[in-house]
């Protein structure tokens, strides 16, 4: 194996013997390359290291990575490696596989923690198994407050690859929840959920739940701002947060959105979608799964993106048409801008 380059990345000292040592202190570290150092990649990377692991981390700003190149990530880590891409799902964690594939060794290990399909998953465990390298898919949740709160994991992969990256899953997710009495009850926030591709199609489905909540809570929203009897509508969504069955943690977040931006003035009623919602709609037509609330989320986010909806305009013109009911005029300035 050819000489590692130094890495000067603030983590422990970095040794050759194997990817698990035993360092002084009675403890063991292992070595992860972490390729993708943006909100979220940079976070996991920092709790990482917390936990007393190394990280060699990649990324293409200059400013965020402790190697400038792929053969230089892979260079410095000891054999058997696991390196964990964190891009973009799609084509930049398509080419990153692809180049990995090519300059790691048979034992080495490809974790994609990104959003990518489940289908793209099983594409890769190809490529990588016909060279002798593992992979495996991670679902990884818990956005930018990760760092403190931890990780949920959902995770594809055989029971031997998923073993080679345990230490770094067990760093990464929350601390196990306890009792009254101060006892650990069973671990949440991880699973080894099935065969390459089971941890993205369960990250999916996580992300088309969470588009419903999210849009039953903004519809509860809406609906205590349209009408006058409600006085403080941030103090009812706060008041929700205790003691109902409809609290969570997205619901704090939305106390946390109302409580910098009360009415909401500064944001934009336009929302993206970023797959999984999509994914998780396609799958519940190809199993026969009714998923109409999802659905609805999902066809939501599309009407946010309309600043003046063909469709309501349909509606608007057969209203008109068969009851003569009143339609609102386009303005002739926005009549006379440019198709």
């Amino acid at each position: 194996m050819p000489e590692r380059a130094a890495v000067a990345h603030g983590g422990p000292e970095q040794h050759d013997e194997h990817w698990i040592r035993d360092r002084d202190e009675g403890t063991s570290t292992v070595q992860l390359g972490l390729i993708g150092l943006g909100k979220m990649g940079g976070n996991m990377a920092e709790r990482v290291r917390r936990a007393g692991h190394e990280v060699v981390g990649y990324d293409r700003a200059p400013g965020k990575r402790d190697v400038e190149t792929l053969p230089e990530l892979v260079q410095a880590l000891s054999a058997p490696r696991v390196v964990w891409v964190m891009v973009p799902a799609g084509d930049p964690t398509r080419q990153t596989v692809e180049e990995l594939a090519g300059l790691l060794e048979a034992g080495d290990v490809i974790v994609d923690g990104g959003n990518s399909k489940y289908t793209d998953d099983q594409v890769h465990d190809v490529l990588c198994r016909e060279k002798g390298i593992g992979y495996v898919d991670a679902g990884v949740s818990g956005g930018v407050w990760g760092l403190e709160n931890g990780y949920a994991l959902m995770v594809g992969g055989t029971a031997d690859d998923v073993a080679k990256v345990q230490p770094i899953f067990d760093a990464l997710k929350p601390p196990a929840p306890v009792d009254e009495s101060g006892q650990e009850l069973p671990a949440a926030g991880f699973v080894h959920a099935g065969p390459v591709g089971a941890g993205h199609f369960s990250k999916m489905v996580h992300n088309g739940i969470e588009y419903a909540m999210m849009q039953a809570y903004g519809e509860g929203y809406e609906l205590l701002a349209a009408v006058d009897l409600i006085e403080d509508v941030p103090g009812v969504v706060r008041s929700w947060t205790q003691g109902t069955v409809i609290r969570s943690w997205l619901l704090d977040l939305l106390v946390r959105a109302l409580d910098e931006d009360p009415a909401l003035d500064k944001v934009k009623g336009y929302a993206e979608d970023s797959g999984e919602g999509r994914w998780t709609v396609e799958q519940a037509i190809e199993n026969a799964v009714p998923m109409p609330t999802i659905a609805a989320s999902l066809f939501a986010r599309f009407s946010s993106r309309q600043d003046d909806s063909p469709t309501m305009k349909a509606v608007a013109a057969l209203r008109n048409q068969f009851g003569g009911h009143a339609v609102r005029a386009v303005q002739a300035q926005e009549a006379e801008k440019p198709a």
